[in-house]
C-alpha cells in the first residue's frame, strides 16, 4: 500500500469518526428532547479501481418501526377521547351524585314519598304539609342542578369542539411545513432524520384531536387519512384546513337539518359525521348524542313527575308561568326540551300548603287514566286523605288508576331532533325512573375513565417499546463514544506513523 493510500484511508477514518462523535454528542445532548429518536451514522467503503481509499459517512438515520408510531397515535386518540368523556361527564355526576348517594335524585324522590306518607298519617298538620313542601322543593333543586350540570357540559363541548378545530389547523400547518423541508432536503441528498422526528411529534399531536394514518411518500412527501376514508389535504402557509363556528348549545338546539348548531367542515364540504375518534370526534358525538340523551332523560323524569301528579289533581310543580308540558305530544313537539332546568314547585302550593291534601283541580276521569277527582271543598274535612291516597298509589306508583298501568316512560324520539333512544328501559315507577337514570349516568363516567386508564395504560406500554427500540440510552453512547475515542486515536496513530515514513523516505532523498 503507497504512503498516499495509507494517509487517505486514516484521514477519511479520523472523519468519519469525527461524525460518529457527533452524532453521539447530539444524541446524548438530546436525550430527554420529547420525540427525538437515536440518530446513527453508518459508514461505507471508498474505491478507486479497485483499490481501497478509506471510508465515507452515509447520511444519520433513525431506526423507528412506523407500525409501533401508529399504534401509539391510534392509543393517545382513544386515551385522549376518553380523557375529554370522562372530564365533562365527572361534572354531571358530581352534581347528580350516585345511585347510593342520600342526595341522588331517586333518593330525593324516595324522601317525597316517604313525606307524603306522613303528611297522610295527619293530613290537617301544617308542619307536616311544610316538610313535603320542603321536600318537593329538593327534588325541583335536584333536577334543576342536574339539568343544568348537562347543559353547562353540552356547552363545554361546543366550545371544545372549536379548540380542537383550531388546534388541528395548528397541527396541520406545522406537519405541511416539516414535509416541504424533509422533500426539499431529500431532493438534495440531505438527512431528514431530525426533520422527521419533528413531524412525527406533529402527527401524534394531531391524532389526539383528529385520529389520522399517515401514509408516507419516497420523496417525503405525506397523505393524511382520518377515519370513514376522511383525507386532510395538507395546507399551504396559514390556511386553515377545518372550520367551524361558536354557538351557543341551548335545550332546543341540534345539529342537523333545521338545527342552529354547526358542522365542522373542510371547505364546503360539512364532514362532521365522518370524524370519528380524538377529543373532537368525541366532543362532537357529546354534544350531539351523549348529553341530548342525559338532557332528554332528565327532562322525561321531570315531565312525568309533574304530569302524574297533576293528572292525580295536584299541580305541585310547574314551569315559571305555571305550566307543565303536553305529555301526549311526545318529546319534541310537547315542549319537553329543558323542563328539568325550569321546574319549581307551583307557587299556588307555596303560598297555600294545605292545597297538597286539598288538590289543586278537579279532574275528570279518562278511559284507560286516572279516575275522576274533586278537591276537598274550603272548609272540608281536616282528615281528607282522597288526594294523598292518590298521590301515593298512582302518581308515585306504576299505575294511573286500579288496574290501569301507566304508559311507559318515553324511550324513543327523545332529543331536540326526536333522534334519540334513551337506555333506562322498564322502570316501575318515578323513583325506580330516577335510580336508574341517574346509575346509567354514573356508569357512562366508570366506562369512560376505564376506557381512559386502558387506553393510556396500552399507549405508554407502546411508547415503552418505541424508547427501547429508538430512545436514546445515554450509558450507551457514553460507550459508544469511549470506542470511537479509540478508533480516533488508531487513525491518528496511523497517520503519525505515515508521516514519520514520508519524512524518512524524504530525508533519504536528500
Amino acid at each position: 500500500m503507497s504512503l498516499d493510500a495509507a494517509f487517505s484511508i486514516a484521514r477519511s477514518g479520523l472523519a468519519a469518526t469525527q461524525r460518529a462523535l457527533a452524532q453521539a454528542s447530539q444524541n446524548i445532548a438530546n436525550a430527554g428532547t420529547e420525540g427525538y429518536t437515536r440518530k446513527t451514522v453508518s459508514n461505507v467503503s471508498a474505491d478507486y479501481a479497485g483499490q481501497p481509499l478509506g471510508v465515507r459517512s452515509a447520511e444519520a438515520r433513525r431506526d423507528v418501526d412506523l407500525a409501533l408510531l401508529a399504534e401509539r397515535d391510534g392509543r393517545g386518540a382513544a386515551a385522549a377521547a376518553a380523557s375529554a368523556r370522562e372530564t365533562l361527564l365527572a361534572g354531571i355526576e358530581a352534581v347528580q351524585g350516585r345511585p347510593e348517594d342520600a342526595t341522588s335524585l331517586g333518593n330525593a324522590l324516595g324522601s317525597l314519598r316517604e313525606a307524603f306518607t306522613t303528611l297522610r298519617a295527619n293530613p290537617a298538620d301544617p308542619e307536616l304539609a311544610r316538610a313535603a313542601l320542603n321536600a318537593a322543593q329538593s327534588v325541583a333543586n335536584r333536577m334543576q342542578d342536574a339539568g343544568q350540570a348537562i347543559q353547562t357540559a353540552r356547552q363545554q363541548a361546543q366550545d371544545g369542539i372549536v379548540t380542537e378545530v383550531g388546534r388541528a389547523n395548528d397541527a396541520l400547518r406545522q406537519i405541511a411545513e416539516l414535509t416541504r423541508l424533509i422533500s426539499a432536503n431529500r431532493g438534495a441528498g440531505r438527512t431528514t432524520a431530525d426533520l422527521e422526528d419533528k413531524r412525527d411529534l406533529a402527527i401524534s399531536t394531531l391524532s389526539e384531536t383528529l385520529p389520522v394514518r399517515p401514509l408516507r411518500q419516497p420523496d417525503g412527501g405525506l397523505v393524511l387519512m382520518g377515519r370513514n376514508g376522511l383525507t386532510l389535504p395538507l395546507p399551504s402557509a396559514g390556511e386553515d384546513i377545518l372550520a367551524t363556528d361558536a354557538a351557543v348549545a341551548g335545550p332546543s338546539s341540534y345539529y342537523g337539518t333545521g338545527g342552529s348548531l354547526p358542522g365542522v367542515r373542510i371547505g364546503p364540504l360539512d364532514v362532521t359525521r365522518r370524524i370519528l375518534g380524538g377529543r373532537l370526534g368525541e366532543y362532537v358525538a357529546l354534544r350531539d348524542q351523549v348529553l341530548p340523551r342525559m338532557q332528554a332523560e332528565i327532562d322525561v323524569s321531570a315531565v312525568e313527575l309533574a304530569g302524574r301528579l297533576d293528572a292525580q289533581g295536584l299541580r305541585l310543580f310547574t314551569d315559571a308561568s305555571g305550566n307543565i308540558p303536553d305529555r301526549t305530544l311526545g318529546y319534541v313537539g310537547g315542549g319537553y326540551a329543558g323542563f328539568a332546568q325550569a321546574i319549581r314547585v307551583n307557587s299556588a302550593v307555596e303560598n297555600n300548603p294545605a292545597a297538597l291534601r286539598n288538590g289543586t283541580h278537579a279532574v275528570v276521569a279518562v278511559t284507560g287514566g286516572p279516575s275522576a277527582f274533586a278537591p276537598n271543598p274550603a272548609g272540608g274535612p281536616a282528615g281528607f286523605v282522597t288526594l294523598l291516597d292518590r298521590v301515593l298509589d298512582h302518581s308515585l306508583g306504576s299505575t294511573a288508576a286500579d288496574g290501569n298501568p301507566w304508559p311507559g316512560f318515553p324511550s324513543a324520539g327523545l332529543g331536540p331532533d326526536g333522534s334519540l333512544t334513551s337506555a333506562i328501559a322498564n322502570a316501575r315507577n318515578l323513583e325506580d325512573y330516577a335510580t336508574q337514570l341517574v346509575r346509567v349516568h354514573t356508569q357512562a363516567r366508570a366506562e369512560a375513565t376505564t376506557a381512559k386508564d386502558n387506553a393510556t395504560s396500552m399507549q405508554q406500554g407502546i411508547a415503552a417499546r418505541i424508547s427501547k427500540q429508538s430512545g436514546v440510552d445515554s450509558d450507551a453512547e457514553m460507550a459508544a463514544m469511549v470506542q470511537l475515542q479509540n478508533a480516533y486515536a488508531a487513525n491518528a496513530r496511523v497517520m503519525s506513523t505515515a508521516q514519520a515514513m514520508w519524512d524518512a523516505l524524504m530525508g533519504a532523498v536528500r
